[in-house]
């Protein structure tokens, strides 16, 4: 949750079976957005305030903390702006890469075309690495959650809220293997010769059937809210097993709700 908060759900009901608490170093709360598991168990946590990412142990130890590139820093110290940092989190290559998606634009880069940070592991550290650009539909969508399928491509999620329409919440199959590294690149603009990862939409969330869903607010479709975690949860020929939830933020005219897709690629 973002108020730090680990939850282990059960697989089939996703009713909550235990809960960890999360802190930064000084025991104060974080907000808490992506979450990968490295192979031995670690929890791969960012937080969207500075931006950081922490290793936690099962328990809610931290272990210690990714080094982050300083343009991708909260202003003054970089060119980020709060809340708009690490969303997605990710691991690639069999765990060998971990790649984290800034959910707006840098200061100094064209709105809608955001950073994709990667880390490759060496000797059981992850080091900073290559930089991607993703260009989102408009430039009011962001990137909350970002996930690694086994041939390097990944599902990407855009998401945006318009006052008194409604959110915008889109699927897209994305590949970053011929994608520019961009960790050169001071500002992104479109226009500079950079090649962005490619994307195809695979499902726009306002065309699924509402399932009886109901909203507590204007939404093009009931089964639409601020949707922003994301996992695959089974792959086999093509076809994808697909969890997503939703964030109420605390407000009583949201929902959390969790989604489970079948999605081909």
């Amino acid at each position: 949750s973002d108020r730090s908060s680990l939850f282990d759900l059960d697989a089939r009901t996703l009713a909550p079976e235990s809960v960890v608490p999360l802190a930064d170093e000084n025991g104060a709360a974080l907000d808490s957005e992506g979450l990968a598991i490295d192979r031995d168990g670690t929890r791969l946590i960012t937080s969207e305030t500075e931006p950081s990412i922490r290793r936690y142990s099962a328990d809610g130890r931290i272990l210690g903390r990714l080094p982050v590139p300083a343009s991708l820093q909260v202003a003054p110290a970089g060119r980020a702006t709060s809340n708009q940092t690490f969303e997605g989190l990710t691991l690639m290559d069999g765990g060998r890469t971990l790649l984290a998606s800034m959910e707006y634009a840098l200061a100094g880069d064209t709105a809608g075309i955001v950073r994709f940070q990667t880390w490759s592991r060496h000797h059981g550290r992850f080091e900073l690495a290559e930089q991607y650009a993703y260009r989102t539909d408009a430039a009011f969508l962001g990137v909350p959650e970002v996930q690694a399928l086994p041939d390097g491509r990944l599902l990407v999620l855009e998401r945006g809220f318009t006052a008194g329409v409604g959110n915008t919440v889109r699927l897209y199959l994305a590949d970053p293997r011929r994608a520019t590294d961009t960790s050169g690149v001071e500002n992104l603009t479109g226009q500079d010769g950079v090649r962005l990862i490619r994307k195809t939409l695979l499902a726009d969330i306002v065309n699924c059937p509402s399932l009886g869903a109901t909203a507590k607010q204007p939404q093009p479709n009931p089964l639409l809210d601020n949707i922003e975690g994301m996992v695959i949860t089974g792959y086999s020929k093509g076809r994808l097993k697909v969890l997503l939830v939703s964030d109420d933020n605390q407000n009583a005219a949201q929902t959390t709700r969790f989604y489970r897709l079948r999605v081909r690629i």
